[in-house]
């Protein structure tokens, strides 16, 4: 197939970079950048279609995932756009390799058993924040990530961006409230929230076993319906005068803390 004008089919694809209710109802969103791409082919995330121009050569890399029929790539379609439009959905002055439309998950909670550490986030607001955190849980060990209430969409570009490949390497689910996640969580998992008022020091908390690290919306921290399900609201000790951290800041230290009671 080979797109050159901004038919219908490019129009979904574009609307796939901000409008999460298309999103949500057609079940996939783009991944741009090379390493996002692998990562998503490499833990098997089903790709429904890659996304290219007709420039005479690629690289090794484009090549083999444009030739691929195995796996996540199996029933990829090809779709070859003029350098404009595919440079559009990248979001490039000039355009990529490759865009890859990936299928989501479903959101359902059953894909968090065997999670020992579960990253929920409340509220959040920033897609980049998102995409933060999933990093950071990559880096330290996290095995799930869950963002509940009406907030920022892991999927948006830029939270997969953000993530650089680390969305894909974790269960991402998205949950209406933390009704949902506390009937999966108990009795199984303590609950530890992340709040500036908590009385427990980050270095002074059990984040061994299993747990779920809850952090509350940039704004107006933890929501009153998690606050009072925390079995204990953990804070981090500053001593400068800024009076809160950024949301993926916050969320990186006590994972990183986390990482070196579990394994190190």
């Amino acid at each position: 197939m080979r797109i050159t004008t901004r038919n219908a089919r490019f129009q979904q694809w574009l609307a796939l970079l901000d409008n999460r209710t298309k999103r949500h109802r057609l079940g996939e969103f783009l991944v741009q950048g090379v390493r996002p791409i692998s990562a998503a082919v490499e833990r098997g995330w089903t790709v429904r279609a890659l996304l290219g121009d007709d420039r005479p050569r690629r690289s090794e890399w484009a090549a083999g995932l444009w030739t691929s029929d195995d796996g996540p790539l199996a029933r990829a379609r090809r779709v070859e756009l003029s350098a404009d439009l595919l440079a559009e959905l990248g979001e490039r002055d000039d355009p990529p390799e490759l865009v890859a439309v990936v299928e989501q998950p479903p959101d359902d909670l059953v894909r968090l058993d065997g999670a020992g550490l579960v990253v929920v986030l409340d509220r959040p607001t920033n897609p980049g924040n998102v995409g933060t955190v999933a990093r950071s849980a990559d880096a330290f060990g996290a095995d799930a990530l869950v963002v509940t209430g009406h907030a920022a969409d892991p999927y948006d570009p830029r939270s997969v961006r953000a993530s650089t490949g680390s969305l894909f390497t974790l269960a991402v689910v998205r949950a209406p409230s933390h009704r949902e996640v506390l009937g999966w969580a108990r009795p199984s998992h303590r609950i530890l929230g992340l709040d500036e008022s908590g009385s427990v020091d980050v270095r002074e908390a059990d984040l061994r076993g299993p747990v779920v690290l809850v952090v509350g919306q940039e704004t107006t921290g933890l929501s009153s319906g998690w606050r009072d399900a925390c079995d204990d609201l953990v804070s981090i000790r500053m001593r400068g005068s800024a009076s809160s951290l950024n949301m993926a800041t916050a969320a990186s230290i006590v994972l990183h803390e986390a990482s070196r009671q579990r394994s190190w």
